[in-house]
């Protein structure tokens, strides 16, 4: 959960790093390769991060989708993963999910939140009259372990899970690759990297209770994309190199980040912040009104500021919330790109001159329209009243196709 979690990482250069990436993975005993000599990418994490029974998960995961379809409301998830029926006048993708953002901590700190996203991926294959269009999900998330400057893709053939193997769209990756501003990810750096597995159970999960689940040849193909501590010319960038790919109506994104890593162990304890205005600007009222509140009740009010931007589709504004404030988002550079995204065909006039080149030729999708984006559910790891104390914050969101 941590942004960092090796001073010797820290003080490395980012050149080294990608090197490492782009290095071979030395064989070892216990390697396994895939059929197109790809790695196969274990279950890590299984174990210690969530159970490595299938049974036990299964049942967490169950109950966990179960909560959050009880407690669900319009706005976000459709309670059993079941779309709303339509009306004559609708098109056939209106309101149908298209991303999600979901949190990757273990699953007893952030489970019950992540079942809020995957509500809607299940919605999602389940489709419209059940008819499941979705090919592939590329899930973007950071990398807490290197440096890297740019984005990495998964080397692997096929994802482990306790519950099903997950296969990677091979043809996706090849395609980014051919634009030279990817690299691959070895076999270590992408098994260690946490914020990417804790993703693959849930949508193993989301495969198995839906309509396609015994229907193989059905299943999406899955492509992890980590997501380096990039500038923000280059998180605009990479945001508009992968919009026509996240845009395919078959393509469903996942954006995996925590958000506030409140404490002292996290090196981000602000306490004068406890102090803040409700103020901001918005009324047209230039009256401050300053409040006291507890840290946890700072923190949330910190988180949900920046969840606005999200909201409201605005990488330059979220942008600016990160330099103002600091907020320790860790996936703050894979909601930027995806961001930049969804925003791209609206803002081209934000690409950078010395990046622009025919690379986004060499992929080709249809725009998909305009999305609606929602956070549906928040929660902390603990309330946070004194500086001796720490907390992890986590959201999820549901991004669907507008309606009109």
């Amino acid at each position: 959960m941590g942004l960092t979690e090796s001073s010797t990482q820290q003080t490395s250069h980012s050149s080294s790093a990608i090197s490492h990436l782009r290095s071979s993975t030395k064989k070892k005993k216990d390697d396994k390769k895939g059929g197109d000599g790809g790695y196969v990418r274990r279950a890590y994490h299984a174990g210690s991060w969530y159970d490595s029974s299938p049974k036990e998960l299964n049942g967490l995961l169950t109950a966990y989708l179960a909560d959050a379809a009880a407690s669900s409301t319009k706005n976000g998830i459709v309670e059993n993963g079941n779309a709303p029926k339509k009306t004559s006048d609708d098109d056939d993708d209106e309101g149908v999910p298209r991303a999600i953002i979901s949190p990757h901590a273990g699953y007893s700190y952030s489970g019950p939140t992540a079942a809020y996203a995957y509500m809607a991926l299940l919605e999602a294959l389940n489709g419209s009259e059940n008819k499941c269009t979705i090919k592939t999900i590329v899930v973007l998330h950071p990398s807490h372990h290197v440096r890297l400057d740019q984005c990495a893709v998964s080397g692997a053939s096929i994802i482990e899970t306790p519950l099903l193997n997950l296969s990677i769209d091979k043809t996706l990756r090849s395609q980014l690759l051919s634009t030279k501003k990817f690299t691959t990810m070895t076999k270590s750096i992408d098994e260690h990297e946490h914020s990417g597995e804790m993703q693959y159970p849930y949508i193993a999960k989301a495969i198995l209770d839906s309509n396609i689940s015994s229907t193989p040849h059905l299943h999406p193909t899955v492509l992890p994309i980590m997501v380096g501590g990039i500038s923000r010319s280059k998180e605009e960038y990479y945001g508009q190199l992968l919009s026509p790919i996240l845009a395919r109506s078959d393509v469903f994104t996942i954006v995996s980040t925590d958000f506030c890593h409140w404490g002292n162990r996290f090196g981000y304890a602000p306490t004068s912040s406890a102090s803040f205005s409700s103020h901001d600007g918005s009324d047209g009222d230039d009256d401050d009104v300053t409040t006291k509140i507890n840290i946890h009740e700072y923190i949330e009010w910190l988180d949900k500021l920046g969840m606005t931007h999200i909201e409201a589709q605005r990488p330059g504004a979220f942008a600016d919330y990160l330099r103002m404030y600091s907020n320790t988002i860790c996936g703050r550079h894979p909601i930027a790109v995806w961001l930049n995204a969804i925003v791209c065909k609206s803002n081209n006039e934000t690409k950078e001159k010395e990046e622009k080149n025919d690379t986004t030729k060499a992929i080709n999708g249809d725009d998909d329209g305009d999305l609606d984006v929602s956070f549906v559910r928040y929660a902390q790891s603990g309330q946070v009243m004194s500086t001796r104390e720490s907390s992890v914050s986590y959201a999820s969101a549901v991004a669907r196709k507008r309606r009109g």
